[in-house]
């Protein structure tokens, strides 16, 4: 009996299609293929207003991250002219962490430039429409193929070309299938759009509160309208008690106690850790004790990313974190919304060790970064107007997980 050959169609399909989907290499269903260069002047020479540059920083899988924008002028777009960006043009991350990432370009912005990091993919509206393509590419089985070629972006040899990208193979459908698949997942990308940008917006107003809060600005009143008393600056080292984690790696088990590292701050994920055994727990145990109520703030790498201890905790954590106790005086929540604030973070630069590698903080120079500290009644009032803030955030930034899940199973099961 002679194997049964799989066929090219997808798991999940609509009934009135059939007939097998082709394989196609992208530069045949493409007009323009290509990637940008660093403006001239680098980093250090954008602009605040002026012609956008799309980088690997705005580019999300299906959303255009409009935070950190960067703009160029006239000259220095002029040289980029060959990578101007147009509407319908596919925009993909092809080096870096973010290799594979990609999304449309958003129309409101063009026209732009990209930089050495991302490349332009125009579809050929005859073979293929953008908004199917794009969905293509950012599914689970096409984005790992992307990653094998490219080095899963780790590698130190060259992540994705213009040669990888060309010869990229894709199994697509005729026009008309690919049109109700794109408008099928059209309203899961419209709502993840608008989940996205009340999200982007809403962090956008906490930050500008923050700055006009701690540089006292605006400020509460008490019940009775009267002004708080003025606000004492002190040395965070006067106020808090401050550690770090343990200095020597540990034997991580499979299952035990969660063990944080700056990796858990970052990504503000403290379920999916490392792990250490009862014992050694126990004797990390009798130097430094984590407690809810605690603060954690990363000083190894990464420098100044906090995160207020507000569960039940029982876990260590490594040399790379400071923990920060607050005193009598002070409100844990206020005192970790204060160290996310421009202020302390600009205390946090002056006294950082840039020429190290990694770049760190010593825990005294922490203790000797500058605090502005109003009375608890007014800490009380701040730290609860900014927690409100974050719990909406972090509402919607759960919104978001479970349509991306939602709408990366359907991906696996309507694309071959």
């Amino acid at each position: 009996m002679s194997k049964k050959l799989k066929k090219n169609v997808p798991v999940l399909r609509f009934p009135e299609f059939e007939g097998e989907w082709e394989s196609k290499k992208l530069k045949n269903i493409t007009s323009k293929i290509g990637s940008g260069a660093t403006p001239i002047g680098g980093d250090s020479n954008y602009k605040e207003f002026g012609i956008s540059l799309f980088r690997s920083l705005n580019v999300y899988d299906g959303f255009f991250k409009l935070e950190n924008l960067a703009f160029i002028d006239e000259n220095q777009a002029h040289k980029l002219n060959n990578v101007i960006v147009k509407k319908g043009d596919i925009l993909l991350n092809i080096t870096g962490a973010s290799i594979a990432r990609c999304c449309i370009a958003p129309v409101e912005l063009l026209p732009a430039r990209v930089n050495q990091h991302v490349m332009i993919i125009r579809p050929d509206s005859r073979s293929v429409k953008t908004e199917f393509l794009a969905l293509l590419l950012i599914c689970v089985h096409y984005k790992k193929k992307l990653f094998q070629l490219g080095g899963k972006g780790g590698s130190t040899r060259e992540a994705l070309t213009k040669d990888h990208i060309e010869n990229f193979l894709v199994n697509i459908p005729k026009i008309a299938e690919q049109e109700k698949i794109a408008s099928f997942l059209g309203a899961l990308d419209t709502r993840l759009n608008q989940l996205h940008r009340k999200r982007e917006h809403l962090q956008t107003y906490k930050r500008g509160v923050m700055q006009k809060l701690f540089s006292q600005k605006i400020s509460f009143k008490r019940p009775d309208s009267t002004p708080f008393p003025d606000w004492k600056t002190k040395k965070l080292g006067s106020i808090t008690k401050i550690y770090d984690g343990t200095h020597q790696t540990p034997n991580y088990v499979e299952k035990g106690i969660p063990f944080y590292s700056v990796e858990s701050l970052t990504s503000n994920d403290f379920t999916n850790t490392k792990f250490i055994s009862e014992d050694v727990f126990l004797e990390e145990q009798k130097r430094v004790r984590l407690e809810k109520g605690d603060i954690l703030m990363t000083r190894i790498g990464d420098i100044g990313t906090c995160r207020l201890i507000d569960w039940d905790v029982k876990a260590s954590f490594y040399v790379s974190l400071a923990l920060v106790k607050a005193s009598k005086i002070t409100i844990s929540a206020f005192l970790a919304h204060f160290i996310s604030s421009i202020y302390f973070q600009k205390e946090l630069h002056k006294r950082t060790i840039h020429v190290a590698f990694p770049r760190k903080i010593n825990l005294g120079e922490i203790g000797n970064c500058e605090i502005l500290i109003p009375c608890i009644e007014e800490q009380e009032k701040i730290a609860n107007f900014l927690t409100t803030l974050d719990r909406k955030i972090e509402i919607l930034s759960c919104q978001i997980d479970q349509t991306e899940q939602f709408k990366k199973g359907l991906l696996q099961k309507l694309f071959v």
